[in-house]
């Protein structure tokens, strides 16, 4: 899958069904649907979804929060604009998945 399909699905009402968990919430997260996205990250339970998990709770501002996530992830809390990390974390999924 190409970051192309990824963008172009943002049209739809849903992602598609094909995505992986971590997409599918980088894809809600993207769209401003917070709780969806946050409600799938936190059932990942791997360094990729602690990293979204932490993303998300920066969003909401919890920066406690999203330090412990970033944490467990192994990353620190970034110093970049959200939209930036955003960015940034869809992306680190289509170099890791090509």
């Amino acid at each position: 899958m190409k970051i192309k399909e990824f963008e172009k699905s943002l049209s739809e009402s849903s992602p598609p069904s094909h995505f992986s968990e971590e997409l599918k919430s980088l894809w809600h997260a993207k769209k401003d649907h917070w709780e969806e996205a946050h409600s799938i990250a936190q059932d990942i339970d791997n360094a990729n979804g602690y990293w979204i998990h932490a993303y998300l709770h920066r969003v909401e501002g919890d920066l406690g929060n999203a330090n412990y996530w970033y944490r467990q992830s192994g990353k620190a809390m970034p110093s970049v604009s959200l939209s930036e990390e955003l960015e940034v974390l869809i992306q680190s999924f289509f170099n890791e998945n090509e």
